[in-house]
């Protein structure tokens, strides 16, 4: 039986994706309205070094959405999302960047982070508190080895907060690893689902998601511009701050 670089077993994320799909899908596309662009993009990129950066605005809701949306395009249907293309699931090498603390805490997260979760520590909180603590090289090399062998989404603000600062990790990781970089902009998640992205609050809401175009990146430039460079793309820099 096949498992990925992280030792899961390919066919028991696909069960939690398509399981999990049945409900997302009733969710996102029936009970609210999708309106995705730009995702012909995913069928023209490489299989490979491709870190996707993208607001945040709930636990979950976000990164299921943009599976769906994935595996959609790669089945060949972009711009849409259909219950056979996520249960086809083309592609199984995406992974997305999810705090620790957040994966670990109940059962039903535990599961979804076999869809492809990266924990990671959260270097600056920790149940809801305030902290300050270094980067764990562990978290990084996760980080590097989801990279070489497959796709990655990230979330530079590390919170649902809208225009929270972003994080520098994102663009040590851009400089360091040098991948593909995908903006996408994502909105009215904040209006249809709880923080969490579990319980809907508001139905008939449009659930909006922009694929951009691969970031034009100097590698040479200091952290600070990568990361500037990044917030803007993905709409995150208040306009009194432009």
């Amino acid at each position: 039986m096949k498992r990925n670089v992280f030792g899961q077993l390919i066919l028991l994320k696909k069960l939690v994706i398509r399981t999990f799909a049945f409900i997302t899908y009733i969710r996102f596309n029936k009970i609210n309205h999708p309106n995705i662009k730009g995702a012909e993009l995913f069928q023209q990129l490489p299989s490979k070094n491709v870190l996707f950066v993208s607001n945040h605005q709930t636990y979950f809701a976000d990164v299921s959405f943009m599976i769906h949306a994935m595996e959609t395009a790669l089945y060949g249907y972009p711009n849409q999302l259909k219950l056979r293309g996520i249960l086809a699931c083309p592609f199984v090498d995406f992974y997305f960047v999810a705090a620790e603390e957040t994966m670990k805490s109940g059962l039903l997260p535990k599961i979804l982070a076999y869809a492809g979760a990266i924990t990671i520590k959260r270097t600056w909180r920790e149940a809801g508190k305030e902290i300050k603590r270094p980067v764990d090289q562990n978290d990084t090399e996760k980080i590097k080895i989801a990279l070489e062998n497959g796709w990655v989404v990230n979330f530079p603000q590390g919170t649902t907060k809208p225009y929270a600062e972003g994080r520098k990790g994102t663009a040590h990781l851009i400089k360091n690893y040098k991948p593909i970089v995908i903006p996408i902009v994502i909105n009215g998640f904040r209006r249809a689902f709880d923080k969490k992205g579990l319980f809907i609050k508001k139905r008939g809401t449009t659930l909006e998601m922009t694929i951009k175009s691969p970031l034009t990146i100097n590698y040479d430039d200091d952290v600070e511009t990568i990361l500037h460079q990044v917030m803007e793309a993905i709409e995150q820099v208040e306009q009194k701050e432009k």
